[in-house]
């Protein structure tokens, strides 16, 4: 059963002007098809080739032997997390149970939103910032590179894409206006519900 890049969960332009059909475009049909390629492609003719992406993930971490296959399954996994922390019309102040436990966990929205900012602004070079579950309690985590918060036994609520290919073609080197739009306007707080 070979992994497959999953369809955006929205049209290519359903989150403009925020992210626009390009980016898109690029970062889901030329990126995220990359590490479906790869990952495919390091599996073939292994005991890991009819596994889940998750088994396959959770397999090769903290493995330096497996390293490439690591990154490139974590990188499928993320990206299509992050396609599902984002919707048309998201964004602004959580609702539902997130919105109690953020809440509860970091003492208001906007210091959770402080610090996701924060995570993301201050993650040098490519990688994540995360919203996780550990221990019945809410954190901030980042991560570089591929590296995902399964493999560090986390439950991923919520991510916002720091590699520069999430936001380049939109925002150049302007991370910080890019993470803004990303709480104010396309944050899917059904989706952090639902892993909540």
């Amino acid at each position: 059963m070979a992994i497959e890049l999953p369809v955006l969960p929205y049209e290519a332009s359903a989150l403009e002007p925020f992210i626009s059909a390009n980016t898109l475009g690029f970062h889901h049909g030329k990126h995220h098809q990359t590490y479906v390629t790869n990952t495919n492609n390091l599996i073939k003719g292994t005991d890991l080739e009819d596994a889940s992406l998750e088994k396959i993930v959770l397999s090769a971490a903290n493995n330096a032997e497996k390293a490439g296959l690591f990154n490139n399954a974590a990188q499928v996994w993320n990206h299509t997390f992050y396609w599902k922390s984002m919707k048309k019309g998201g964004g602004g102040a959580p609702t539902g149970a997130i919105a109690k436990k953020i809440n509860e966990d970091f003492g208001s929205y906007e210091a959770f939103a402080e610090a996701f900012k924060n995570a993301g602004l201050t993650q040098f070079g490519s990688g994540w910032a995360w919203l996780v579950l550990k221990d019945g309690k809410l954190q901030i985590m980042k991560t570089a590179n591929g590296d995902t918060p399964m493999a560090h036994g986390f439950i991923a609520i919520l991510t916002v894409d720091v590699w520069e290919h999430a936001y380049y073609l939109d925002y150049q080197n302007k991370r910080a206006d890019y993470l803004d739009v990303f709480l104010k306007n396309l944050v899917n707080w059904d989706f952090a519900n639902a892993n909540l």
